[in-house]
Parts: C-alpha cells; structure tokens; sequence
C-alpha cells in the first residue's frame, strides 16, 4: 500500500500503518508518520480505533486528512513508543 502524506507546519510527513495492533486483534490500529528518510528521519506512532472498515489498509484510506492531522497531534515521538523500539536505530 503506498503511504498517505500529510502537511504539518510546512513539512510533508508519510503516514503508514506501523503494522501492530492490540492483543485483541482488529480493534486498534497503530500508526507511524514518518518525515525524512536514512538516519535523519523524525518517526512519530499513535494508535486509533477505526471506524466501520476493519482492515488497516482500508481503514487508514478512510480517514480523512483532519483525522491524520488530529491523530500526528495525539502522536508520540518514536524513542517514547513501543512500535518504535523506543528509538533503536
């Protein structure tokens, strides 16, 4: 699935679902914004609940670009996150 992109603050961030989700299958998503590439990248990781569509890539296709933006607010940078490895490079 090509990522979605996102604008924040004059920087365009790439959006892929981080590939985990909960203990409990299908309820929770995680996802990863991602600006940059190599050893410079800035990773950023929330987690949300979809909205009808249970699948990560449909789900993710679904929300809208206020959505992204609300959940790149709630999100946590990457040495702060799991899914991140808490920053391991």
């Amino acid at each position: 699935m090509p990522p979605r992109s996102l604008t924040v603050e004059g920087q365009e961030w790439s959006v892929y679902p981080s590939g985990r989700s909960t203990v409990y299958g299908q309820d929770q998503y995680g996802l990863m914004f991602q600006l940059g590439t190599g050893p410079e990248r800035k990773r950023r990781f929330t987690r949300y609940t979809p909205q009808g569509v249970r699948r990560t890539d449909a789900a993710l296709r679904d929300l809208s670009d206020r959505e992204l933006l609300e959940l790149f607010h709630q999100s946590q940078p990457a040495w702060t996150a799991p899914e991140g490895a808490y920053g391991a490079r």
